[in-house]
């Protein structure tokens, strides 16, 4: 079941379209159930697909192909690291590597106090900057050597209690 406050947030998203093409909402719903409960789960996939009248596989589709949806719960803290060519030749796989070190995970992977969940993601746009990371498919952060990786984790952690 939806909450009244997650049905009035769909209803505004949905108010942005033309009445027959609500399932143009489809990206906005799911970004509001991650806001809530942090990743989307195939039972939230079949909520929102009901809700915008939608086929599930088509809403599955949505939350597969776009990795700023969690498919799986998440810690804390998500850190995507751009592991593609541009950010790769600049050092992105160093970065990646260094972060899982430092914090005891593979990529993809949890820390077991649920804080970091480290990730390799596709291109940010940002090649310039190159190493470059998402923090919670929000802050994007450039330039992420060693040093600076090092102060991002201080930082959150500090931040965390």
């Amino acid at each position: 079941m939806l909450s009244a406050e997650t049905r009035a947030r769909f209803d505004r998203e949905v108010a942005k379209y033309p009445a027959d093409q609500k399932q143009s909402a489809v990206m906005a719903c799911l970004s509001i159930v991650q806001q809530e409960q942090g990743w989307v789960s195939p039972d939230s996939e079949r909520l929102v697909a009901d809700y915008l009248g939608m086929p599930v596989i088509a809403v599955h589709e949505v939350v597969t192909f776009y990795n700023m949806y969690n498919q799986q719960p998440v810690g804390k803290y998500k850190l995507n690291v751009c592991t593609n060519l541009p950010c790769r030749l600049r050092d992105g796989q160093t970065a990646l590597d260094h972060l899982c070190s430092k914090l005891g995970v593979e990529q993809g992977g949890t820390t077991a106090d649920g804080l970091f969940t480290v990730q390799q993601c596709e291109c940010l746009g940002a090649c310039a900057d190159a190493p470059v990371m998402l923090v919670n498919d929000r802050q994007m952060l450039s330039y992420m050597q060693a040093d600076k990786l090092d102060e991002l984790i201080d930082v959150l952690k500090s931040q965390a209690d």
